[in-house]
């Protein structure tokens, strides 16, 4: 279950991964699968070659994406996420999240 973002981050993250760019958003996050991770960040684009070879720089493989009929894209969790957040320059979205 996602939570904690505005329509508008969503609107604009679709809007980034259909017009084919790598696009992030990163928000609270409830998995039971999943306890010990709060926050999740979805890494899509329309153009799935694009998507894969953006996620070979960082040992992301190809079967690792979650295929959807709009809006396919990898889910980037922990220490991944965080990493990789850093070197996209996008840790902001992280950080927002973490209490104060």
């Amino acid at each position: 279950m996602a939570f904690g973002i505005k329509r508008a981050e969503l609107q604009e993250w679709k809007a980034r991964a259909a017009s084919g760019e790598i696009a992030f958003l990163t928000h609270y996050w409830h998995d039971p699968r999943f306890p010990d991770y709060t926050t999740v960040t979805k890494v899509a684009c329309l153009d799935l070659d694009r998507l894969a070879h953006w996620g070979e720089r960082y040992g992301l493989k190809r079967e690792w994406i979650d295929y959807r009929e709009q809006f396919s894209h990898y889910d980037l969790l922990g220490e991944t996420q965080q990493q990789i957040l850093q070197a996209e320059g996008k840790l902001w979205q992280l950080e927002r999240l973490q209490p104060r």
